[in-house]
């Protein structure tokens, strides 16, 4: 359609041909795009119709007159006339021969009659179909239906046309050739023909399963999930409001645990006093009547790892500030990531039984992050309490049941339960034991259940206070065992049918991640990607977290990138802050697509770790015009060779040792990687970056070495520089060009 832009392989099956014939099409239309996955312009989509539209009448009109010419051609003899036979000809009167002619004529008919009624006996599409039914059958076990809570078959469920495949992403082309009913020599021919060399049990991306699956005729229809197909829909009858799921936020020392301490003790759920188990990650509070389930989660990195796993399971979250003090970088960072997430902030000004408490300060403070009080004009609820003392609690309570109101929270609790793992740990005895948090629906001890990769069978399910419980509904925080292994925190929870069904939603499951681990280096955004992506129009904008040593040269440097654009695409500073780079920076970078950039700053170990592990571009700089630069070329697609630090090791300093004529050594114990005479180093100190250098001296004992491994003991000497001190760190590292190519 004119106005909505397509890619072109989108483009060819639409019009059910193929994408490369697609892009012949549209070159010889005057058009030059570069590939089949070039978005489609609307003149161009305007033109390809036009040349569709007038080759089908075209093609009608030809057909008309192939009709007329049949007809012509096949026109019965006129009565009284006569017949040739082997070029005699016979009269059509009543004569003996005519008479056996008409009997010849009339078991020819009798002939094609039986030749036609066999073939409409054997309808080809029906055997087509059944085929792949029995296939289905034998590689899943069951065939895909639906049904309702109790067993019932949910006949409502639309059917598929039969030129439309359910696929899932990293597909075998076993698998793929199965859907299609296919030999898979031959979807193997056409990969080969689109320049791509695969085997039977290759599995393909979705780019390649799409294309490849409308070279035969078909569409695709993605599932998002392994197990998508078994889940139960919700039905608008059966809709219940459900309890809202809040999660509290905020600076250390503001008075978070205060808060959630002060809610625990007056649960009038739990009958007494501290009566809620701490470490269940989750509890629920009836509130006058209405019920909150408050996530007790270590803050925003809890958060936003559930978010970088693709759930959205808190519906508000509170944040707290204390009155007397100001709003810190954990606030505004707990800001960033609540709002990443599009979750309702309500704002606790806590402490306002201080002296030298300020709320109206604080309120002016967080005016300058985008959040405005009500009662200033804004649409952000803030709530004056004092955790110590109780002051406004209830207060806070009723504005989180109103924001629970206004959003309308409501689930089904009828069908098959659906939730997500909040934590999950292996207990001695009781095997691996899984928090959960139903979300639609309800689950039963014996339910069989999928959790993340793991399948099971639930033994046991007990609440927030230890209670053993038969089932558990919508917005109910619960235990379970049972499960095979220790799910994520953030992994999906589904009851299913019966074990079986559980078990192959699992091995799927595992295949899937093994498949997405290995292919995971190619599927975040980094700088040197960043061209490719804006020419294939998937991104606008960049988004960046600055962190940097001292507050001034992150102001400056954030407002230096922030300022950088061009036509297609903008900067955008999801976050910034003072500091080390540390987990949840890498964290947010994983939820939101972010390339993070650390000014004379160091990457905490367990950072570096999580960002090996979730792929995501760390790049550290110590002037501020050099970070300018990689960003602008990267937006302009004059990115030179990629000139990256790879960590090798890092040595703790415990003692320092005066060597004459030599200088001050450290004697270092290597803590991770390894230590090479020839790499380059950080001198580290208090998580800041003091000083870049070489080695000068690398010992063991009294012997020089060229490496010491991970675990052992060395004296390092650093050229030209004596300012060492017991506690710094040595982070070596080397230096890798990795140079960058651009498709013209």
């Amino acid at each position: 359609m004119p106005g909505k832009t397509k890619r072109i392989y989108e483009l060819a099956k639409e019009y059910k041909i193929s994408s490369q014939a697609m892009l012949k099409i549209v070159m010889e239309l005057g058009f030059s795009p570069k590939s089949h996955m070039s978005v489609s312009t609307p003149e161009m989509m305007n033109a390809v119709k036009q040349k569709f539209t007038r080759e089908k009448q075209v093609a009608k009109k030809e057909m008309e007159q192939k009709t007329q010419a049949k007809e012509a051609r096949v026109k019965p003899p006129p009565p009284g006339g006569s017949t040739s036979i082997g070029g005699i000809k016979v009269s059509n009167s009543n004569t003996p021969v005519a008479g056996l002619m008409r009997k010849i004529e009339k078991r020819k008919k009798k002939k094609e009659r039986r030749k036609k009624k066999g073939r409409r006996e054997i309808d080809q599409q029906e055997v087509a179909k059944s085929f792949r039914a029995t296939m289905a059958n034998l590689s899943t076990g069951k065939t895909k239906k639906k049904y309702r809570h109790g067993g019932i078959s949910d006949l409502s469920q639309p059917v598929l046309p039969d030129n439309v495949i359910e696929v899932n992403e990293y597909m075998s082309v076993a698998e793929m050739s199965k859907l299609m009913d296919v030999k898979p020599a031959d979807v193997i021919t056409k990969l080969l023909e689109l320049g791509m060399m695969a085997t039977i049990n290759q599995r393909l991306d979705m780019d390649t399963i799409e294309m490849v699956a409308s070279e035969f005729g078909f569409d695709t229809r993605p599932i998002e999930e392994i197990g998508d197909s078994v889940r139960e829909e919700e039905h608008e009858d059966a809709l219940e409001s459900r309890a809202p799921v809040v999660t509290v936020m905020g600076h250390v020392d503001h008075g978070k645990t205060s808060l959630l301490d002060y809610v625990r003790k007056t649960n009038v759920v739990a009958g007494e006093a501290g009566a809620i188990t701490q470490h269940i990650g989750a509890y629920e509070v009836l509130h006058e009547g209405n019920r909150i389930v408050f996530l007790d989660t270590p803050g925003h990195e809890a958060f936003t790892a559930m978010r970088a796993r693709g759930t959205q399971l808190t519906d508000i979250v509170v944040l707290v500030v204390a009155a007397d003090e100001a709003v810190m970088p954990q606030t505004v960072e707990a800001i960033d990531h609540a709002r990443a997430a599009g979750v309702p902030i309500i704002v606790a000004i806590n402490k306002i039984d201080k002296p030298n408490a300020n709320p109206d300060n604080i309120k002016t403070q967080l005016a300058q992050h985008n959040l405005l009080s009500e009662d200033w004009g804004g649409k952000t609820i803030m709530v004056e309490v004092s955790a110590k003392s109780g002051t406004n609690i209830d207060k806070l309570l009723d504005m989180i049941v109103l924001q629970a109101e206004m959003l309308d929270l409501k689930a089904d609790p009828s069908i098959r339960g659906q939730g997500v793992v909040v934590e999950a740990k292996l207990e001695k005895g009781r095997g691996p034991v899984a928090t959960v948090l139903i979300q639609k629906g309800t689950c039963q001890v014996g339910d069989s259940v999928v959790a993340g990769v793991y399948a099971g069978h639930i033994r046991t399910i007990t609440n927030d206070r230890e209670i053993s419980l038969r089932d558990v509904g919508p917005s109910t925080p619960a235990q379970i065992t049972g499960l095979s292994g220790v799910p994520q925190a953030g992994d999906s929870f589904l009851a299913v049918r019966d074990d079986q069904e559980a078990r192959e939603i699992s091995l799927k499951r595992n295949q899937i991640k093994r498949e997405y681990d290995y292919r995971r280096p190619h599927g975040q955004i980094t700088l040197d990607k960043v061209f490719d992506k804006i020419k294939e129009g998937e991104i606008k904008e960049i988004k960046l977290i600055i962190k940097g040593d001292v507050d001034g040269s992150v102001e400056v440097l954030s407002d230096t990138l922030s300022k950088i654009s061009t036509s297609e695409v903008t900067t955008h500073i999801i976050h910034q802050g003072v500091g080390a780079i540390v987990e949840s920076d890498v964290l947010l970078a994983a939820a939101s697509g972010a390339v993070i950039i650390g000014f004379s700053v160091s990457i905490d170990p367990r950072a570096r770790e999580l960002s090996k592990r979730e792929k995501i571009d760390i790049r550290q700089y110590d002037v501020i015009y050099e970070a300018e630069n990689d960003v602008r070329k990267a937006l302009e697609g004059l990115l030179s060779p990629d000139v990256s630090e790879n960590f090798v090791g890092m040595a703790e300093v415990r003692d320092i040792f005066k060597v004459p004529k030599v200088g001050l050594i450290a004697g270092c114990y290597i803590k991770e990687g390894r230590i090479s005479r020839k790499d380059k180093i950080h001198l580290v100190r208090e998580g800041k970056m003091i000083h870049t250098g070489h080695i000068s001296s690398l010992k063991r004992f009294k012997d020089d070495v060229r490496e010491v491994k991970e675990g052992f003991e060395c004296g390092i000497g650093i050229e030209n520089y004596n300012d060492i001190k017991v506690g710094d760190s040595i982070e070596a590292y080397e230096i890798v060009e990795t140079a960058r190519t651009l498709s013209s």
